[in-house]
């Protein structure tokens, strides 16, 4: 059993000095476990020998034994033939044989009983690498996930820190801001550049849409009773009589209408929030009436 306890505190001030000097404790395990493989190599050549050795005590032993039998043989011979000098010489032989044997036998069942407590002491250390290697993958997977876990970690305290959105947010609005310029910029190189007739006629154009909204207007209160409804003999309003008004056919209920003239220009920059006022103002009005 010496061989294994000096096994044993090899393996273990192997083990505490990669302890010491770990950094990865993946590769110290993997260290670990090639230092007792190597041990585990060691031992069984040591058990092949002991039981090398054994085998060869068992040889020995049962040479003499079957020398001391021949021996036995040959005084008995001897007697046979009358020749009791031989036969005395024969039984010394034998003796010395028998009593080698027995010398032998006790150092080969020693020997034997030995060897069988080294080779189970050889499975046991097998068994406890194999054990290791098993623990080994465990531990190198509880290792990762814990490098996983407190990775993770980092990166979410990391995250607690508002710098980095509040960051993020500024150059946004700055990114819309210049955009924002970008677009004004870009409108008043318009206003400023090309023909201002074509930009007087591409805005009558535009506005063309106007006769429409009071057309619909002059229906709207004709619905409403507010004014007469247009005969079916007026004549077309003439759209390129511009500021001179409307013609003599023109409906007298038209004339009296009092429609507050809007230019299309300043309707369309008339705020929202503006106009539901004007509405609520005009609904109270009516609700106290």
């Amino acid at each position: 059993m010496g061989i294994f306890t000096k096994l044993s505190t090899v393996i273990k001030s192997n083990i505490n000095d990669l302890i010491s000097r770990a950094e990865n404790p993946e590769k110290m395990l993997n260290q670990i476990i090639l230092d007792m493989r190597d041990q585990l190599a060691k031992a069984k050549r040591e058990v092949a020998a002991a039981i090398a050795d054994e085998r060869k005590l068992k040889s020995q032993m049962e040479a003499e034994v079957k020398q001391a039998r021949d021996w036995q043989h040959r005084a008995m011979l001897a007697v046979k033939e009358g020749r009791d000098d031989l036969a005395k010489q024969a039984l010394i032989r034998q003796k010395e044989h028998t009593e080698r044997a027995h010398v032998l036998q006790q150092t080969w069942e020693a020997q034997a009983g030995e060897t069988e407590k080294l080779k189970g002491s050889l499975r046991q250390l097998n068994d406890k690498i194999e054990e290791a290697k098993r623990k080994r993958n465990l531990l190198v997977a509880k290792q990762k996930r814990a490098q996983a876990q407190r990775r993770i970690h980092e990166t979410m305290s990391g995250l607690s820190d508002t710098s980095a959105f509040e960051a993020f947010n500024r150059m946004a609005d700055k990114i819309e801001e210049e955009e924002r310029q970008s677009v004004a910029h870009a409108e008043v190189s318009a206003e400023l550049t090309g023909d201002s007739l074509e930009h007087d006629f591409l805005r009558l154009e535009a506005g063309s849409g106007g006769v429409d909204v009071e057309d619909q207007l002059l229906a709207l209160k004709a619905d409403m009773g507010l004014i007469a409804p247009p005969s079916t003999g007026a004549e077309p309003r003439q759209l390129e009589a511009g500021a001179k008004g409307q013609t003599d056919g023109a409906t007298p209920g038209v004339q009296d209408a009092d429609v507050e003239e809007v230019s299309d220009a300043e309707a369309d920059h008339i705020p929202e929030a503006q106009l539901l006022s004007e509405f609520d103002r005009l609904e109270g009005k009516q609700a106290e009436s």
